[in-house]
This record gives C-alpha cells, sequence and structure tokens, in this order.
C-alpha cells in the first residue's frame, strides 16, 4: 500500500521526533568536575592590550563546578588569574576572540558515562605558519568537526603572549591523541566518530615559528629568547608539575605532528625552574 505524500512526510518527521527524544539523554554532556584547575593561569592585568572583542562572558551557568573550577579559573587569561610575584617580569599579553565552533566545554563524563578526572597536562605547539595566520584560522567558523582547531594561548616572536580560548574551556589542540604518564595511558573519547584526545585536560599553548619554519621540514632556527622567557613565565603560573608538561609530537597518534620542532628544552627548564623560584619567594 502506498501512502499518500502528506501523510508520508508527517509519518517521517514523527519518526523523526521520537528519535530525538529517545537520543537526547545520551547526548547531553556535562562540564568537567576538575576544570577550575586552568582558571589559575595569571590575569590579563594591565599590560593586556584588547585587540578584538573579549570572549564570551562565562557565568555560573556555563562555568565548571566545583570543587575544581577555580585550578582551571586561575591559569593565564582565566577569570580569577593569580597576579604577578612584585617586581617579577611579566610579558606582554593581548586577547583575541575565537569563533565558538573552535573550542567547547571540558567535560565531566566520557562518551560510555564514565567519570573523567584527569590532571592537567601543558601541551607546547608551533604555529608553523605566522602567528597571524593562526588567529585568522582560530577566528574563522568551521562546520566540519575535522576543521576546528585553537590554542588556549600563543607566543609571537616578540614574546607578547596572546590569549585565546579561555582554560576554563576546551580547546582543540591536539585530534588523535594520548598522554603517557605516571598514570599510564591518558586520554578522553567524547564523540562517536572523532578519536580520543587529550583535549579535555589540556593547556595547549603554541610558539611562533621562525620565517624558515614555516613548511615541513625536520627543523629550523628555533625561538627567541623573549618567547623562552615568556613560555617560562606562563607554564610557571599554571602549576603544572614537569611530568606533566609534553608536546605535541610526543601526544599525536596520527603520525604527522613534529611541533615544537628545533625546541630547545633544557634551556626551557631552565628558566621555568627560575620562575618558579621567584613565585615561590613573593
Amino acid at each position: 500500500m502506498k501512502l499518500k505524500p502528506g501523510l508520508l512526510g508527517r509519518s517521517l518527521l514523527l519518526g523523526f521526533i521520537i528519535l530525538g527524544i529517545v537520543l537526547l539523554p545520551s547526548v547531553v554532556r556535562a562540564i568537567a568536575p576538575n576544570a577550575s584547575f586552568f582558571a589559575q593561569l595569571p590575569p590579563l592585568l594591565e599590560r593586556i592590550v584588547p585587540i578584538a572583542p573579549s570572549v564570551p562572558e562565562l557565568t555560573p551557568d556555563n562555568l565548571l563546578p566545583e570543587p575544581n573550577q577555580s585550578a582551571f579559573s586561575r591559569m593565564p587569561g582565566g577569570q580569577e588569574a593569580l597576579p604577578p610575584a612584585p617586581n617579577s617580569f611579566v610579558p606582554r599579553q593581548e586577547r583575541v576572540t575565537v569563533n565558538p565552533t573552535n573550542y567547547d566545554r571540558r567535560m565531566e563524563v566520557d562518551i560510555y558515562g564514565n567519570p573523567v578526572n584527569n590532571a592537567p597536562i601543558v601541551v607546547l605547539h608551533e604555529t608553523v605558519g605566522s602567528a597571524s595566520s593562526a588567529i585568522n584560522t582560530f577566528r574563522n567558523a568551521y562546520a566540519s568537526d575535522f576543521d576546528q582547531v585553537s590554542y588556549h594561548s600563543l607566543i609571537k616572536r616578540d614574546g607578547t603572549i596572546v590569549y585565546l580560548v579561555p582554560p576554563e574551556l576546551r580547546a582543540y589542540g591536539a585530534g588523535n591523541s594520548i598522554f603517557v604518564g605516571e598514570n599510564g595511558v591518558e586520554t578522553v573519547k567524547l564523540d562517536p566518530v572523532l578519536p580520543p584526545s587529550v583535549n579535555n585536560f589540556a593547556y595547549h599553548t603554541s610558539l611562533e615559528s621562525p620565517p624558515d619554519g614555516r613548511g615541513n621540514g625536520a627543523r629550523h632556527s628555533g625561538y627567541t629568547a623573549a618567547q623562552y622567557r615568556s613560555l617560562a613565565w606562563l607554564v610557571a603560573q599554571t602549576g603544572v608539575p614537569d611530568n606533566r608538561l609534553t608536546t605535541h609530537r610526543a601526544v599525536d597518534r596520527s603520525g604527522n605532528r613534529r611541533d615544537p620542532r628545533s625546541f630547545d628544552s633544557q634551556r626551557f627548564l631552565s628558566l621555568l625552574r627560575a620562575a618558579r623560584a621567584n613565585n615561590a619567594q613573593s
């Protein structure tokens, strides 16, 4: 028996409505309980030079719940960011708006309903292109999940820190990724199609590549002294320990990421220890 066109359309519409009601509980996602760690990062202070409208205001309705909300909001660029030590070095800072398609909330459960409470990690990247090119990419809207990308911050060649995604939120810095540390393999799957990643518990920051590094070469001339100093200052503010600092290359499972290339880890760690010591004396 053939259905009349009008009846067929109504039947299909009713079917979609019923399907939506059945699936709705499984797609409603909660915000991560450990998000407060990332809010510890330092405030923009009076040195910040806004170069675009600020990101949407974070309210009690869209912040991660206690007891861990303050840990995220005290990270650099967070709402409760800690002030710098008196008379200490403070890099120049800016904030730009990132398109909302390029970030999301940190989740408290994975796709299987398992609680997510990983301690934060810091993932180091490089832009490969210029800082302005990366920022323009993050400010564009992308419909496909596979195209959406962002960092929480990036550091220009002159040492200026640009805050992009608030640390309370989940930046899309590493797609197919895992972190291997003292707790074994850590990763979180939040999407039925996308591979699991570290994004739900990662703070992503990136160094602007030098002009000779804007390609696929294995090495380049490296990063500036100002970049290393600002990076050490930034990471020191997070409170993340050395054993949870990593690189995009280390967490990547696609086999395509090598950043940050030509990174001097010993130089960075020496500056990081000095920055931490300065904070401890304040």
